[in-house]
């Protein structure tokens, strides 16, 4: 009679705890950035856009440390990128979403627009 009393409790924990992986189960894939987390350049992208990507979330991340205005025209690499010229397009567009996506998720919100001079 004992061991009812014990196997009772132990196998209604294990089953809510089954239910409980069940439920929630692995994180959803947002926005087409995989598995890999918000850093992660999208798949569509060239390596060169890529490349952008990455350094728009670094000038993100070191405009956000030294209290900057988020905009990614205040950034050098962005105007003037060290990648061939006949990349610079394609560098410059991974380079505003890289800086964009560091942005939102850094300040929890969207950059405001850039002002026009």
């Amino acid at each position: 009679m004992r061991t009812i009393r014990l196997v009772a409790p132990v196998l209604a924990l294990a089953l809510l705890g089954s239910v409980a992986v069940a439920q929630y189960g692995p994180p959803p894939q947002r926005d087409g950035y995989g598995q890999g987390g918000w850093d992660v350049p999208p798949g569509e992208l060239r390596e060169i856009a890529r490349q952008g990507f990455r350094d728009g979330i670094v000038g993100a991340q070191r405009d956000v440390q030294n209290h900057r205005r988020p905009n990614v025209n205040n950034r050098d690499e962005y105007r003037r990128p060290n990648v061939p010229g006949n990349v610079w397009g394609d560098y410059r567009m991974g380079f505003r979403r890289g800086y964009e996506t560091g942005m939102q998720h850094l300040l929890g919100y969207p950059p405001p627009p850039p002002r026009p001079y």
